[in-house]
């Protein structure tokens, strides 16, 4: 049974512009123990999707489900998103600069974290606070737990993060854009901490990104998001192998090779279109190299790739597409190779 059952999620924002319909009709599940990546340039929707999900897009109008553990997270009352945020489902942030307060020490902020949700005596919560650094790899974590935010390094406040996010074992973790201000080394680290943290305590993971070179590292499932809809989800593999959509083809071209060979940047030419604008029947016309008659006059569903019903996408492309795709550039072969491995 699924943890996590998303349903037609729609969300919009009255603005003095117009209705800006940010998320439409996204559906997908999480199971226990899963990581699911959401990937997408900035704009598509990716981050708006899940704030929703925990009562964080302020001033947003929400349609859909969202089931967890029985309860419709859409429809869910404010006291019962207090007990859920934090407690089952926990959130780490792309800043955490923004997150954690600068006047207060990590170790408070962590021991506050706990005693919002469990009535412990602030001792044992000191203690597991120590524990938590120690699990994220603080060094000297029982000295450290009193250092302030600026004490640390960029990847060591993320680390704090996620060990706040752990500190009360949620079924859930949403990641949203954790690695994006950090150096490739740094990156990596926090990737590593981030499954073991998951391995420990069988924690489900959303990973909001809008780099598949991270994706290709920690998820299992892969949902591509461009103008607020979904445009391919896919197990990790299918999605570097046998990818179906333009746009995850263009997302892939994008990405930088490593090693020996090195290609030239490809960049999807145009840019996301307005989501205050009445989209062609698929958003991503005006940018795709494929593009026929029919993209414009009919919306394309989401529909099984042959012959995998799990691989779906919302292309009029025909289907064997995907698995007959040519793997003419060394830079595809070697990101996939990292997906396989």
């Amino acid at each position: 049974m699924a943890l996590l059952e998303v349903d037609d999620l729609h969300v919009s924002f009255n603005t003095s512009d117009g209705v800006v319909r940010a998320v439409r009709g996204v559906s997908f599940t999480v199971e226990p123990g899963q990581t699911l990546g959401i990937v997408g340039e900035s704009g598509s929707g990716k981050s708006v999707a899940t704030q929703s999900l925990t009562g964080l897009a302020a001033g947003a109008k929400v349609s859909g489900s969202a089931m967890f553990d029985g309860l419709d997270l859409l429809h869910a009352s404010q006291r019962e998103m207090r007990h859920i945020r934090g407690r089952r489902i926990g959130m780490i942030f792309q800043d955490p600069l923004s997150s954690l307060h600068p006047a207060y020490t990590v170790g408070w902020q962590i021991v506050e974290m706990i005693r919002a949700h469990e009535r412990v005596p602030r001792r044992r919560a000191r203690e597991r606070a120590i524990e938590l650094l120690d699990l994220v790899r603080i060094p000297n974590a029982r000295a450290r737990v009193d250092d302030y935010p600026h004490q640390f390094s960029g990847g060591m406040r993320q680390r704090v993060m996620i060990a706040m996010a752990m500190a009360l074992n949620p079924s859930i973790l949403i990641a949203d854009e954790p690695t994006t201000a950090l150096d490739v080394t740094v990156q990596a680290q926090v990737l590593k901490v981030m499954r073991d943290v998951q391995s420990e305590f069988g924690t489900a993971i959303i990973l909001i990104t809008h780099d598949l070179g991270v994706v290709a590292e920690v998820a299992d499932e892969v949902v591509v998001m461009y103008a607020g809809q979904v445009m391919e989800h896919a197990r990790r593999r299918e999605i570097f192998y046998q990818f179906h959509h333009p746009y995850t083809e263009g997302l892939l071209a994008s990405l930088p090779a490593h090693g020996a060979t090195r290609d030239r940047l490809t960049p999807i030419p145009g840019s996301p279109p307005s989501l205050l604008a009445n989209l062609d029947p698929c958003p991503f016309v005006p940018r795709c190299p494929y593009v026929f008659d029919k993209c414009r006059s009919e919306v394309p569903p989401l529909t099984p790739v042959h012959p995998d019903e799990h691989h779906r996408s919302a292309c009029w492309l025909a289907p064997d597409r995907a698995v007959d795709f040519e793997w003419k550039s060394s830079k595809f072969r070697e990101i996939a190779q990292t997906a396989h491995e």
